[in-house]
């Protein structure tokens, strides 16, 4: 039996620095956020502000993540701790799911009877909440094709800039019209949109989670290339999943065929893995014909 293993760096973990950066642009802005949703009275602007609570929870979530998945493994945790990434992206998506619909419920709510808002307040907070954004978007945006917990993080800075952008929207159209139900009406837009893009994480989080086969990789093409290899008679109990975003790991059970030796097929099986197949992780067993009558096959 062969085990290949790599001390690999998540995905997030290449990421590090620009977290930091988002980190503290939307911690300082959800300062100035608050006091300003208060200020004016505005509910696209409080519920822009709930947005930006949750990016500094989920981004410092994203990072201390990081940290869990920079250590060591151990005989306890023999992979280390890759899985506290995804569950950083799990509690992302769930939160900005109960944020997204608490400020529907909100909007319905202000639909009923639309306050006053002082709209000229509201819009030079939103500009500046605005600009915050962009940045914190342009800089997470590459990240997030590669780990699910930059993607968690990104969407919620993305959820918010769309929010800054909505709150602006919002507060043109009071301003000139004194029409007050935008606010709610533009907020309830914001709520409806973040909520099928959240959705899609909290299923990407959940899969890796249950061990599912990775989306980047076809279990049936492997499959596939490890029955030709030379050496190799049959292929069984053959299973991939994710450690974490662009950590995947993989075990196979390869019958040898006739006359074919153990190191041979083994460093076969490894190349073949590793070189064609995106994984970082292979576990392979070699045995002879007649042995799988005394495993379990899946």
């Amino acid at each position: 039996m062969g085990h290949g293993h790599t001390n690999e760096i998540s995905a997030a973990g290449r990421n590090k620095k620009p977290l930091m950066i988002v980190f503290c642009l939307t911690f300082i802005y959800l300062i100035v956020e608050v006091i300003g949703g208060f200020w004016t009275g505005s509910l696209a602007l409080l519920a822009d502000a709930g947005h930006m609570l949750t990016d500094v929870a989920g981004v410092g979530l994203a990072l201390l993540a990081i940290w869990f998945a920079e250590k060591p493994a151990s005989p306890e945790r023999t992979y280390g701790y890759y899985r506290v990434e995804i569950l950083a992206a799990l509690t992302n998506a769930v939160g900005l799911i109960f944020i997204s619909l608490y400020i529907l419920y909100e909007a319905y709510e202000r639909f009923k009877n639309p306050p006053e808002v002082q709209s000229a307040g509201m819009l030079s907070v939103a500009f500046v909440g605005l600009v915050i954004n962009v940045l914190g978007v342009l800089i997470l945006r590459s990240g997030s094709k590669e780990s699910l917990n930059m993607k968690g993080a990104y969407f919620e800075v993305l959820s918010d800039m769309l929010t800054s952008i909505g709150v602006i929207i919002a507060g043109i159209i009071m301003l000139t019209t004194g029409w007050y139900y935008a606010d709610p009406l533009i907020s309830a837009g914001i709520g409806l949109f973040i909520l099928p893009r959240t959705w899609a994480l909290l299923n990407d989080s959940v899969a890796v989670l249950l061990e599912s086969t990775p989306s980047d990789v076809n279990i049936a093409t492997v499959r596939d290339k490890l029955s030709r290899l030379e050496g190799v008679a049959e292929i069984h109990d053959l299973h991939i999943w994710s450690l974490t975003s662009g950590v995947n790991a993989l075990s196979v059970h390869a019958v040898l065929a006739v006359g074919a030796e153990h190191d041979d097929v083994l460093e076969r099986v490894h190349k073949c893995c590793k070189a064609e197949s995106k994984i970082t992780h292979v576990t392979a067993q070699t045995e002879r014909t007649g042995f799988e009558c005394h495993e379990t096959h899946l």
